[in-house]
């Protein structure tokens, strides 16, 4: 056995012991002799004659010695009785000498003979020659060492039983020449004689040929000795070496393994260093791309089984049986599965992607079905089976260029309008066939800077507008630098910056608590929104809009900096929110007549204002005694007394030398009954306050809810408890959207989210989460999938369907925030506005009422080059959007169907084309 593991001075000390077993062995047979030549009359050996075969000569030339393996044998052999001279025949074991022997014995002393005989067997290391030798060699050196003491011990004994062993041996092959001179009890005399006569010769003879053989075999074991040495050092010193690469690749395979493991959470950290030395956003290479795949296959089970849906029992015992079947189908090495191109697992998707029920549907109500007045919709003729791919795609032919919003620059409707008196030509006129071409990127555009950094500057030429620096810039709004658009963080209420400004409003109502009791707001004409941009750092929500006007690129400006705000204007339709929901209402000389036409707009925040909200009106009616603003506070004195809001104080900013006063909408409806004049008049009955779908602005105001069961009847809980929280008006007899009682519902759709954002989009879909800051949910149901990033600096703007159930208002119940939509059209934001969309079964649905190419468009035109959007849908509909997504040349890192539903993530690069569409 090799002994390649032993250290080196181990193996000097085996070949010390080996030379002083030689000497020892010579001694003790030089003693042997001498004792048998005493006793040689009383024992007679049988007659032998010493030879050596050629297979001794080859063991001698092979082997170290064959001394030591003599020594072996007498070991195996030392239990066994000494045998007198016997004319007859020999025991058995002196005939079968391997008899009684272990297997292990057995099969050492077979490699021997094998090695002495010269037979050469395969080697299966690939070990040859000189090699297989040096083994060899390192094995006897080992039995020796192992020996060696036991030796010292049983010298005379088996010496002794040498010599008859050699006797015996001899006289065996005697026997074989000779059977009848054994046999024949006339001839033993003369024998006995012979044997005297010719003892002494056979001694001598034998005597000198072992002396010469002993000082030979020395001679050649001292050789072989400082040979096994050399190769054991030379031999070592490989062993060290290969060890040494050994660990040297150990370590490089560990080192590739956690680089593995770590996936493209390392090549996420990697491009975040890369865009803050270079400020811009790194694409994924093919390298990350595969890692990406790897990594989702290795998750993908788990993420996409921990996505059961909440649903009823029925549903469930359904999934349950299909899981049943698909395995009976898996054992039966037939697998039925649909998997893209792109896509090299086979784990099973199950049913785990949520689907709403369809019984839930009959309970809630939409905006499609509870809005008056809905303009018709456009039906598509085709239903989504016109294939489109392949289709040429142009830039947009249009005046607003690189900041075109379709639905707000359409110039043929509205040079139709009639009256812009209340500011008709602000609000959003639909082109008739969804646009179907791209907006250009503006000149020098560069990747946007990440938050926070965004907040305090962005790119020039990423928003190439000075007008706004140039009215405001002495307010602190915005300033040109160099390449930079820089935010020094005023406004016009708050020149100093608009951090003292919101101290100031909470230390004018206490109640107020930023970040507690207050989590959503909404800010009316935000200018650059940098009154919400750092709401961020007191855990509040803020909702900024305005219109697209003579300030140009207000919200534009939001937006790059990565702070919430869509384009809107308070005109003549109700604004896309719920009504009760907003906790605070803020306006800091937003230039809304509040007190015209009866209080008409005014009475529209009195809608989305929770009872008990606050409304913050910072204006120079407050504090300013000219003319015309000592006539709007009159007014809006009257018209808030009517609207029995409470006057809770009017407060005096030192600092920027402005004041503010701050309403609270009533808890109750005593104060409406009590009025002597029904002026603002109550809202008829029928009038649903939910209803905002193209719904006309109406004088009127809802009653507060009195039913503690009912929402708007109680408070929120403080933040950040009412995101988990169930909320109190959900019925446990209504059922939620996947099936399950609605309060079920809510909680498991939480862990849903929660389970699939930590286990498959944090790190396996090829995101780098440190460059994403603005997000849109596409489709939201209960807000889940926003609730689940609440931990990491991004905020998600949740879109609920017009024709889905109406969901929305439980998104604000849970701090959170969102807008109704429609994606048959153009949504109400500038190009380039998000970092990253995801769309959880939309795009199946759309299908039936509008094609997806005019939605890619938009989808396209609305997601920042470098932004990402993930679909989980329908097999048909991710193939359908995949190829789309491909013709636009974005980058689709990862698709994977199975089961008729799908995964799909995918990333926009900087491609234009480079021709326009024909102008209409």
């Amino acid at each position: 056995m090799a002994i390649g593991g032993k250290s080196r001075s181990n193996k000097r000390s085996s070949s010390v012991s080996y030379a002083s077993t030689i000497t020892t062995v010579v001694f003790v047979t030089l003693c042997v002799f001498g004792v048998w030549m005493l006793t040689s009359n009383s024992v007679a050996p049988p007659q032998t004659t010493t030879t050596r075969t050629a297979a001794d000569n080859n063991a001698d030339s092979t082997f170290p010695s064959s001394n030591e393996e003599q020594i072996t044998k007498n070991n195996d052999h030392k239990d066994k009785a000494v045998f007198e001279d016997n004319p007859g025949q020999l025991p058995d074991d002196a005939i079968k000498p391997d008899e009684g022997k272990s297997e292990e014995d057995k099969g050492s002393e077979s490699e021997d003979k094998g090695t002495e005989g010269g037979a050469v067997e395969e080697d299966p290391h690939g070990l040859q020659g000189k090699e297989s030798t040096e083994e060899q060699e390192k094995q006897s050196e080992t039995q020796i060492s192992e020996e060696s003491v036991l030796t010292q011990n049983q010298q005379p004994e088996e010496n002794s039983q040498k010599e008859l062993e050699d006797n015996r041996e001899t006289g065996n092959e005697e026997t074989n020449r000779n059977p009848e001179a054994n046999n024949n009890p006339d001839s033993e005399e003369d024998q006995s004689q012979s044997a005297e006569q010719q003892q002494g010769n056979e001694k001598s003879k034998e005597w000198q040929y072992n002396q010469e053989s002993e000082d030979q075999q020395q001679r050649e074991d001292k050789q072989k000795i400082q040979e096994v040495e050399s190769h054991e050092e030379t031999q070592e010193t490989t062993n060290e070496k290969s060890k040494e690469d050994d660990q040297e690749k150990e370590k490089n395979d560990t080192t590739e393994l956690e680089e593995e493991r770590k996936g493209n959470k390392q090549q996420s950290q990697e491009q975040q260093e890369l865009q803050t030395q270079e400020i811009a956003q790194t694409t994924f290479s093919d390298e990350t791309k595969d890692k990406q795949k790897e990594i989702l296959n290795a998750t993908q089970t788990d993420a996409f089984n921990i996505l059961k849906p909440a649903s009823n029992q029925e549903t469930t015992e359904k999934e349950t049986q299909s899981e049943a079947q698909n395995q009976e189908t898996q054992q039966q090495d037939t697998p039925k599965e649909e998997i893209s191109n792109d896509s090299n697992s086979g784990e099973s998707l199950g049913s785990s992607i949520p689907k709403e029920s369809s019984e839930s549907k009959k309970s809630w109500k939409t905006q499609k079905t509870q809005s008056e007045n809905e303009k018709e919709r456009r039906k598509d003729e085709s239903n989504g089976k016109e294939s489109i791919y392949g289709y040429t795609w142009q830039l947009c032919n249009v005046t607003a260029g690189p900041d075109y919003i379709p639905c707000l620059d359409n110039e043929k409707a509205l040079k139709k309008l009639h009256s812009t008196k209340h500011f008709e030509h602000r609000e959003r006129h639909c082109p008739e066939e969804a646009p179907t071409c791209l907006v250009p990127l503006p000149e020098g555009y560069k990747r946007s800077i990440p938050w926070p950094q965004s907040r305090d500057k962005i790119w020039y030429h990423n928003v190439p507008h000075t007008k706004l620096a140039q009215v405001k810039g002495h307010q602190n709004w915005v300033k040109v630098s160099g390449e930079f658009l820089t935010f020094p963080g005023g406004g016009t209420q708050f020149i100093h910056g608009a951090r003292h400004y919101i101290d100031f409003v909470e230390q004018s109502v206490p109640d107020i608590k930023w970040g507690k009791h207050t989590r959503v707001i909404l800010d009316v004409g935000c200018g650059v929104a940098s009154f919400g941009g750092f709401l961020f750092d007191r855990d509040v929500l803020t909702m900024s809009f305005a219109p697209k006007d003579e300030h140009e690129a207000q919200v534009q400006f939001a937006l790059e900096r990565g702070i919430p705000a869509i384009s809107a204007v308070m005109g003549s339709q109700r604004l896309p929110f719920p009504s009760r929901v907003f906790d605070v209402v803020h306006c800091a000389r937003c230039r809304v007549p509040w007190h015209a036409e009866g209080g008409l707009l005014l009475l529209e925040l009195n809608r989305v204002l929770r009872p008990g909200g606050y409304f913050v009106w910072s204006a120079t009616p407050v504090y300013q005694n000219l003319e015309e603003d000592v006539e709007i506070w009159n007014a809006m004195s009257a018209l808030t007394e009517c609207m029995c809001w409470e006057l809770v104080t009017i407060k005096k900013d030192q600092l920027n030398s402005i004041g503010a006063a701050i309403y609270r909408k009533p808890t109750s409806n005593e104060c409406y009954d009590k009025r002597k004049e029904n002026n603002p008049p109550m809202c008829e009955n029928s009038d649903d306050a939910n209803a905002i779908w193209h719904v006309p602005l109406q004088a009127c105001m809802h009653r507060v809810p009195v039913n503690q069961a009912e929402r708007g009847a109680r408070w929120p809980a403080d933040w950040p408890a009412r995101l988990q929280n169930i909320p109190y008006w959900l019925n446990s007899s209504q059922m939620g959207i996947y099936g399950k009682p609605a309060p079920q519902d809510f909680a498991r759709d939480y862990e849903h989210w929660t389970r699939v954002v930590s286990k498959l989009y944090m790190s396996g879909l090829g995101i780098s989460w440190s460059n994403v800051r603005n997000v849109m949910d596409m489709r939201a149901v209960y807000g889940g999938f926003a609730a689940a990033l609440k931990d990491i600096q991004v905020w998600v703007l949740n879109v609920v369907n017009f024709d889905s159930p109406d969901t929305l208002p439980i998104i604000y119940e849970r701090g959170l925030f969102g807008i109704y939509h429609d994606w048959c059209e153009s949504f109400s934001t500038y190009p380039r506005s998000y970092d990253l969309l995801h769309a959880d079964h939309l795009f199946s649905k759309l299908t039936k009422r509008c094609k997806l190419e005019p939605v890619m468009a938009e989808v396209d035109r609305i997601v920042r080059p470098g932004g990402k959007l993930i679909v989980r849908d329908e097999s048909k509909a991710i193939g359908e959007v995949e190829n789309l997504l491909k013709s636009l040349h974005w980058e689709v890192h990862l698709t994977f169907s199975k089961d008729d539903e799908g995964i799909l993530s995918a990333q926009k690069g900087d491609w234009r084309p480079t021709t326009y569409q024909a102008s209409s």
